[in-house]
């Protein structure tokens, strides 16, 4: 078995996919994706909060559906060809979220990441990693794992103890 070095390690924690909702771009860790699919028609469920799009059979496993957009309270929400469900896989469950599209997967230094200054907005800067910086673009960059576990998305259990 090779080990990794911790430049090995740097690289591959350092990429993430990028996204779009609305005119933002955002990033969550390429190693948090499973795959990315075309949006499809999901089952409602009753009583769940707007953002819940509801859920699908992905190969006989049960997916939540969130859709960013609606939680992050980006613009109108449209669905058209371009918009996806990135199927991420966190703390050992599978969860879907809608967003706008997919650009590309980046590759970010430790210097290219600045810390998420603490202003009021739709995303808690609890949930943020940082601010990603990559020629004239600005990469919000979200810890998906925290916010999915997060109380007001109700969607997995926190882990107790890791």
């Amino acid at each position: 078995m090779k080990q990794e070095s911790s430049t090995e390690t740097e690289f591959i924690n350092n990429e993430y996919l990028i996204f779009a909702l609305g005119e933002e771009e955002y990033g969550v860790d390429i190693l948090k994706v499973q795959e990315i699919r075309g949006y499809d028609a999901v089952t409602r469920i009753a009583n769940t909060p707007e953002f819940i799009k509801g859920v699908i059979n992905l190969r006989g496993e049960i997916v939540p559906i969130v859709d960013l957009r609606v939680r992050f309270h980006v613009g109108e929400v449209r669905y058209d060809a371009f918009t996806v469900v990135i199927i991420l896989h966190l703390a050992g469950r599978l969860v879907g979220v809608v967003v706008d599209g997919v650009s590309d997967v980046l590759r970010l230094t430790p210097e290219q990441i600045r810390p998420a200054p603490e202003i009021t907005s739709a995303l808690d800067t609890r949930y943020l990693l940082g601010l990603g910086t990559v020629d004239q673009r600005m990469l919000i960059l979200v810890d998906i794992e925290r916010l999915m576990k997060s109380e007001e998305m109700a969607l997995m259990e926190k882990v107790v103890s890791e």
